[in-house]
């Protein structure tokens, strides 16, 4: 990161707080026209803000502490983010003729308050269980990790699973969870069978490198006796978090603290994975069970004309626009989905990709030319994924479903 930090610990902190505050993905679109970046990108921003106003005293305190986080305001989220002026509505003056009235409201201001309420409430909970901020929490349930793993003799991952427990609400013991806001999307439980629900009729390894064949899978062949349902928890930044401190901090020799190993996580599942991965094919709607009501939620995709063209190779307009150019193009906005809907096609998307690591692995052992693919794991198809998605423009341009009003992604 461009950022100095006084300690690995005050790293890892940040790392947390924007693991933390990585969501608001449906204001894509209003936070591309007020500020010229996408969702992640102004989260960034925000989230170097703090840290700057905090280690150069500008602010009132120390934002990324917990008693920083406790206390800081909407007015202060808005300023850092650069949008104080985008979060107001104006509207007629109800008695009054001729007159408008400001107030705040717009998906801007819904974006600031979920900011500064995940915040608040993530630092009132950390302050009530004596941690000074969260980086410390994260390194204690690391530590506790390491300390199972040697435990277990070292050949699980348990590290892993008890990092979700500990920053879930669905812990094993209750009285571990004490952090709120990473969490697991059960806003709807949903347990589906997947043939009735979704089925991933082509997984097209041209997708991810166009001079190859297809590879051609289909969920509706599993045995329905042996696998009824499939019921998908959707953990994105829990799981981003284990991740995100692996690629930091695995490398370093001694290393800081425990590194968890997260080969073998599945992907850090939002809106933008699934909506690519039903343009270009490999998630098929069309099918998909009439009451979740997704079958036409993207009118063009499957298009044979449009798959041939996204599935080839990038035209070089779309990769040579530089970033200025890319910042002034507001994006189309997608379909708004209810959390229902927003979640089958999230636990979609993590299957779909499970299957998509297991033909690479397939197709690796099958050919020396293919070899590079027998040892992908789900996080790198993720950043793959992710960064296609954002650096190919046509990609780019693609609509992606809408959630508003959640924390979760």
């Amino acid at each position: 990161m461009p950022l100095k930090f006084s300690s690995p610990l005050a790293e890892l902190n940040l790392i947390a707080i924007l693991s933390l505050l990585n969501f608001a993905s449906g204001y894509r679109v209003p936070l591309h026209a007020a500020t010229g970046r996408g969702a992640f990108d102004n989260i960034r921003a925000l989230v170097f803000g703090l840290h700057i106003s905090s280690v150069a005293g500008t602010g009132e305190g120390d934002y990324l502490s917990a008693k920083g986080m406790h206390s800081i305001r909407a007015q202060t989220v808005a300023d850092l983010m650069n949008v104080s002026g985008a979060v107001h509505l104006e509207r007629p003056h109800e008695t009054i003729p001729g007159v408008t009235v400001g107030e705040l409201g717009g998906p801007i201001w819904e974006v600031v308050q979920l900011i500064t309420t995940t915040l608040n409430e993530t630092g009132n909970v950390l302050v009530d269980a004596g941690y000074p901020d969260l980086g410390t929490f994260v390194l204690e349930t690391l530590k506790e990790g390491e300390r199972a793993r040697s435990t277990a003799g070292g050949d699980t991952d348990i590290e892993c699973d008890i990092f979700v427990e500990r920053v879930s609400c669905i812990p094993l013991e209750p009285l571990l969870s004490v952090f709120l806001y990473i969490q697991a999307d059960r806003s709807s439980p949903v347990s589906f069978p997947p043939s009735e629900t979704w089925h991933t009729s082509e997984i097209s390894v041209s997708g991810l490198r166009p001079s190859q064949s297809s590879y051609q899978l289909n969920r509706n062949n599993c045995d329905r006796r042996a696998v009824r349902f499939l019921a998908v928890y959707c953990f994105k930044k829990a799981l981003l978090t284990l991740h995100a401190i692996a690629l930091r901090f695995g490398s370093l020799e001694p290393a800081p603290f425990p590194i968890p190993r997260t080969r073998n996580l599945p992907i850090f599942v939002d809106n933008v994975i699934p909506s690519l991965l039903v343009h270009l094919g490999v998630i098929d709607l069309t099918s998909s069970s009439p009451s979740l009501g997704l079958s036409d939620i993207f009118p063009g995709a499957r298009h044979p004309a449009l798959l041939e063209t996204l599935l080839g190779n990038a035209s070089k307009s779309a990769a040579t626009d530089s970033p200025a150019a890319k910042a002034r193009q507001v994006p189309k906005e997608g379909p708004i989905l209810s959390a229902e809907q927003a979640y089958a096609l999230r636990a979609a998307a993590i299957d779909a990709c499970e299957l998509i690591v297991q033909a690479a692995h397939h197709l690796g052992a099958a050919g020396s030319e293919l070899a590079w693919m027998s040892d992908m794991t789900a996080p790198e198809l993720d950043a793959w994924l992710w960064a296609v998605a954002k650096d190919r423009e046509d990609y780019r341009q693609l609509e992606r479903f809408v959630l508003r009003n959640t924390t979760f992604f």
